[in-house]
């Protein structure tokens, strides 16, 4: 897998992700699962992709991750999707 391609996936698994702690009390034991849960699945997709941990990767792999969790948390707040 390319970079992009990594990339988009960190930022598509971060969506649902943000969604969800947009929904809880800030700094809640919930805010702060939903901000590290997807964490595991990244470094295990860097190291099934054969990108590894390279530093030229650290800011792109970063930025995929918080724009994720913020396009996630921006959901809820302009309603994108119905909420419970």
């Amino acid at each position: 897998m390319t970079l992009f391609e990594v990339a988009l996936f960190v930022f598509l698994l971060n969506l649902p992700f943000g969604y969800l702690r947009a929904k809880s009390e800030k700094f809640s034991r919930n805010w702060f699962v939903f901000v590290h849960a997807p964490i595991p699945f990244i470094i295990a997709l860097r190291l099934l992709s054969g990108l590894g941990f390279a530093l030229y990767t650290f800011p792109i792999m970063v930025s995929a991750y918080f724009a994720g969790q913020f396009a996630g948390g921006l959901a809820l707040k302009l309603k994108l999707v119905k909420s419970k």
